[in-house]
């Protein structure tokens, strides 16, 4: 990359900084009661708990919308945030072992890019990380992957993941 984007300095070249993983309790979360919403929490927590390798925090809600049935700090989802060691490894089981594993996968598309670099992917089931097994899953829900660069565009952002490995479309 130093080459191709001439880069003086190695500090200059971009790196990943930081990955944000998150899930929304959504709908499955509003039919239930107080006590079973704190159940399915609880699952939840422990898979993204199992995934990640570090303790997740709660979301709440900003605002109430009535449509959504939903009130000012009501529980809402879970999110981690990882940094160095645990990025690298959590980046690692991504590339190589959730992505290969995920239903009518295909590749990365490059429009997941923001024009900062920044790659957001969706993943529909959490049972395609080797962490969880899928018989012992009280409920199955969905993962937003961010992973945050620090690359000045588009361009260096796809060239950064493919060079980490990441299975890009071409």
């Amino acid at each position: 990359m130093m080459q191709k984007f001439g880069y003086r300095s190695r500090m200059a070249v971009p790196r990943i900084e930081k990955a944000t993983v998150n899930t929304g309790f959504g709908k499955k979360a509003v039919a239930l009661s107080g006590e079973e919403q704190r159940k399915l929490q609880g699952a939840v927590m422990e898979d993204l708990a199992a995934i990640c390798g570090q303790k997740p925090v709660l979301t709440l809600a900003k605002k109430s919308i009535a449509s959504f049935k939903l009130r000012k700090g009501q529980v809402v989802g879970a999110k981690v945030t990882l940094r160095r060691k645990k990025l690298e490894d959590f980046v690692d089981r991504l590339v190589n072992a959730a992505l290969p594993r995920s239903r009518d996968f295909k590749g990365i598309d490059p429009k997941c890019l923001d024009e900062k670099g920044n790659l957001t992917l969706g993943i529909k089931e959490q049972i395609v990380f080797p962490e969880i097994t899928p018989e012992a899953v009280k409920s199955i829900f969905g993962l937003e992957i961010t992973l945050t660069t620090t690359a000045r565009n588009r361009e260096e952002g796809l060239e950064l993941f493919q060079l980490l490995g990441f299975p890009v479309k071409k």
